[in-house]
């Protein structure tokens, strides 16, 4: 094996899907992902359920992801897993697994901040796929969070707006679930709003200051409104639900990319990416190309098995901290809550 090539493992652990992705330089040898369907019936991820479901799936999750590599466990030269933010218990799992194969490996251990994955996933190679170019703006749009963050180098990101309440996957899910629809209830939306027309129905436009967000007050509208009118027709939601999955999802997308317009017009920034669960969905992903155009921005949009959480991005955002040296010791632990900020100043380096 050439002494240029770098061997990571990457393992994810935050929420409830465990994954493990082997990466050879900037490639991708492996990347898989065991989900986790005991949460269905409960209507959201249940974290007692999760931390035992990643104890029974870590094992088999890794070995299998070395395997599908092609590679021997002395081939690896590091491991990444992800810190936090997250599930402490999910975390847990993770943590000291990563800590107890690279003790046993006598390997580099690397500590990830997920959101830091998330954007660092537009960096992994992927037949000639253009990749972004510094500085940036990416927003990052999950479950748990919604983020324009500024990105000046792979290790230097700054959070210049985030969501002051609900993220942007909090409001779509609570919503399908006024809808009716089962858990994860996001991706169901996007599918109706495909046959609906998205300027039925008019919500609630927060207006936050700078470039922050927030979607509780259009969580809050969307309630209102759907009690008024199954009063007046209990069949209401059944008879316009796909009118009502395009309106939410419009008005959604409008408060994202709001800010994303004026974040680029006010940094002089025309390098835009997405990134996180939510960027899988259809309505942003082909906003973001139409502003794109209107804008002359270049765009950048991550593979859907980027998109989720995953293995690939952290082994990626892994190997760059390797290359910087960033390397934890056998106390590290999970944390649910880490603080986003600059791991380098790259004005300085």
């Amino acid at each position: 094996m050439s002494q240029k090539e770098t061997i990571i493992l990457g393992i994810e652990s935050s929420c409830d899907d465990t994954s493990a992705s082997i990466l050879k330089n900037n490639a991708i040898l492996s990347n898989l992902i065991a989900g986790q369907k005991v949460h269905e019936s409960y209507g959201g991820v249940v974290p007692e359920l999760a931390s035992r479901a990643h104890l029974q799936n870590i094992v088999p999750v890794v070995d299998d992801a070395i395997k599908k590599a092609g590679i021997a466990l002395e081939d690896i030269d590091a491991i990444a897993f992800t810190k936090g933010p997250g599930l402490l218990g999910s975390l847990v799992v993770g943590t000291s697994f990563a800590k107890s194969m690279a003790l046993a490996l006598d390997i580099p251990l690397i500590d990830v901040n997920h959101m830091y994955g998330h954007v660092l996933a537009h960096f992994i190679d992927d037949e000639g796929k253009a990749k972004p170019s510094f500085p940036f703006l990416c927003l990052t749009i999950s479950g748990g969070h919604t983020q324009i963050i500024l990105v000046r180098s792979h290790l230097d990101m700054e959070v210049i707006g985030s969501t002051i309440d609900d993220a942007a996957g909090e409001a779509f899910d609570k919503t399908a679930k006024l809808l009716g629809f089962p858990y994860p209830g996001g991706p169901l939306i996007d599918k109706h709003a495909k046959n609906g027309n998205p300027d039925s129905f008019e919500f609630a436009k927060p207006n936050m200051d700078g470039y922050n967000f927030s979607f509780s007050g259009l969580k809050t509208s969307i309630l209102y409104f759907l009690q008024k009118q199954t009063k007046l027709n209990p069949n209401f939601i059944e008879e316009n639900r796909d009118d009502l999955c395009a309106s939410v999802q419009r008005s959604i997308t409008n408060v994202l990319f709001k800010k994303v317009i004026q974040a680029a017009k006010e940094l002089g920034i025309s390098e835009i990416a997405i990134a996180g669960g939510v960027s899988a969905n259809s309505e942003i992903r082909s906003r973001l190309k139409e502003e794109g155009k209107k804008r002359n921005w270049n765009v950048y949009i991550p593979k859907f098995e980027y998109c989720t959480d995953n293995a690939a991005m952290i082994a990626i955002t892994g190997l760059y901290m390797h290359k910087a040296g960033m390397h934890s010791n056998q106390s590290v632990s999970a944390q649910a809550r880490i603080p986003f900020v600059p791991l380098i100043n790259s004005s300085k380096s």
